[in-house]
């Protein structure tokens, strides 16, 4: 089956290197927004029979969703044989459980809508805390796949003597992974949380590793308040200035501002959410976990 592959509007770079890289065609997405903000989607036209793909990110989901949905149907419509998606970053995965009466529990409610809409999915380090796969969070045919091997790649060129930190409990598996891959010593910080913007953390015994390099590695940076607990914790100990990296970059309320304005080394995430600290490329990971032609 021929494949074909799309963009969603900000995910024409890394559609570009998927297709290079498993030599497939790249047709064009369109996607106009009239005055009332309301969009029309318009994609050119599939081979018939072919498996077309589609590449959004969703970072910012509520306004990406419906011309996304749109645009899978619509592929449909004019002949795929099959829609799948690449979503390197998943959106809607935190809210895994009902934590107060008559809430919604979006990780299943925004799964079963992909489902509903493409044939497979595929995505990068997926933030599943209570789930076990993305089979419970309503995608059978959904496929993660785990950046660690980019992000491994990465700091072993650039950062010498690396000391890796978990900056809570959720962020060890990630720690752990690239910590293996990396042959690096690596602790995890214990949180915690009075609220989406007041965090507590707690760092562990550092006194094991003089000379090192602390790297705080996590999967999202959103509003960054966890980060800035370590990296006071980290100055209280008079450790040098941390590397901040992480999967996905969304950064909510100025969260990147405010990271270097606390002191880091930098800050670095993967291109799974396109932006300024995305030097970390996941073309290659990502090409090899989709279909084979």
């Amino acid at each position: 089956m021929r494949h074909v592959v799309y963009a969603m509007p900000g995910n024409q770079e890394l559609a570009d290197a998927l297709a290079h890289r498993r030599r497939m065609a790249r047709l064009a997405l369109e996607l106009h927004r009239f005055p009332d903000g309301e969009g029309l989607v318009r994609v050119e036209e599939p081979p018939v029979g072919a498996e077309a793909i589609i590449v959004c990110t969703l970072d910012r989901p509520d306004e990406k969703t419906l011309p996304l949905l749109m645009a899978a149907d619509t592929l449909r419509e004019l002949g795929a044989g099959s829609v799948g998606l690449v979503a390197p970053y998943l959106a809607y995965l935190r809210q895994d459980a009902r934590f107060r009466p008559g809430e919604a529990v979006s990780s299943g409610i925004f799964g079963r809508l992909l489902a509903e809409h493409f044939d497979w999915q595929v995505t990068i380090d997926p933030h599943l805390h209570r789930l076990r796969s993305l089979t419970e969070a309503g995608m059978p045919q959904g496929r993660a796949i785990s950046a660690a091997p980019a992000l491994a790649g990465w700091l072993r060129e650039r950062v010498e003597l690396p000391l890796l930190i978990g900056p809570d409990e959720e962020s060890a598996p990630w720690v752990e992974s690239v910590a293996a891959l990396m042959s690096a010593p690596a602790v995890v910080a214990t949180k915690r949380r009075f609220g989406d913007r007041k965090v507590q953390v707690q760092l562990p015994d550092l006194s094991n590793w003089p000379g090192h390099n602390p790297v705080l590695l996590d999967d999202i940076i959103s509003s960054g308040h966890t980060l800035l607990k370590s990296i006071e914790g980290l100055r209280a100990l008079g450790m040098p200035a941390p590397w901040c990296v992480a999967v996905h970059g969304l950064f909510a309320d100025n969260a990147l501002e405010r990271l270097r304005v606390a002191g880091v080394a930098g800050v670095v995430t993967t291109n799974s959410v396109p932006g300024e600290t995305a030097r970390i490329d996941l073309s290659e990971l990502l090409a090899a976990a989709l279909p084979e032609h």
